[in-house]
């Protein structure tokens, strides 16, 4: 239980938004098991994480959200390519704080193949997102939006940010439960091993 809490401190709780994120609170949520609880000493403390490996195997959900120009996708869209699903929001710090480090993966790994894919779960869906990206210099990810949550209540976490990484085929692989050091070495091998499917 100890080893859980400086997860739940870093990362952003689902189920207590800001007043004017009322929809962003999942009810009913299960904790996901587990394999282990990762610090790797972010200065602020920020990139705390656990690894979830209890849903691997299992497809892609497929209902639609909104692409940066306000067009529905699913995942299926991307199909034949290994994906990294971020969910995160505007309010979310922890969130913000690995931005940049995923913004790198996608500038290295974006053109070997790899969709980083980056769901905003902001009730006011692209308004926020948009103007986020506008704001920050992130020029290798772009604001997707989710304003019904439905990625938050598939993946069922209670946390931001939650990142899923699925295969080729469209298998998950791996969820990374709070904000992770994108450039580290155990995402490093996240994502290659992404690569290889």
């Amino acid at each position: 239980m100890i080893l859980l809490l400086p997860a739940a401190l870093a990362a952003c709780d689902r189920q207590s938004p800001p007043p004017e994120q009322a929809n962003a609170a999942i009810s009913g949520e299960v904790p996901a098991s587990s394999e282990e609880v990762k610090g790797i000493g972010a200065k602020d403390g920020t990139f705390d994480y656990r690894l979830d490996r209890s849903k691997a195997g299992t497809p892609a959900p497929d209902f639609a959200f909104l692409d940066p120009d306000g067009g529905e996708k699913t995942l299926k869209d991307f199909a034949g390519k290994p994906l990294l699903v971020n969910l995160w929001a505007t309010w979310c710090a922890p969130c913000i704080a690995e931005m940049p480090t995923l913004d790198r993966v996608a500038a290295a790994y974006g053109p070997k193949g790899l969709a980083v894919l980056t769901v905003s779960q902001d009730n006011q869906g692209l308004k926020a997102a948009k103007p986020f990206f506008e704001k920050h210099d992130l020029p290798h990810l772009k604001g997707w939006a989710d304003p019904e949550t439905n990625f938050g209540f598939h993946y069922a976490t209670g946390l931001l940010p939650t990142t899923v990484i699925y295969d080729a085929q469209g298998k998950e692989m791996v969820r990374v439960i709070g904000a992770m050091d994108w450039e580290g070495p155990e995402a490093k091998a996240l994502i290659d091993a992404a690569m290889q499917s």
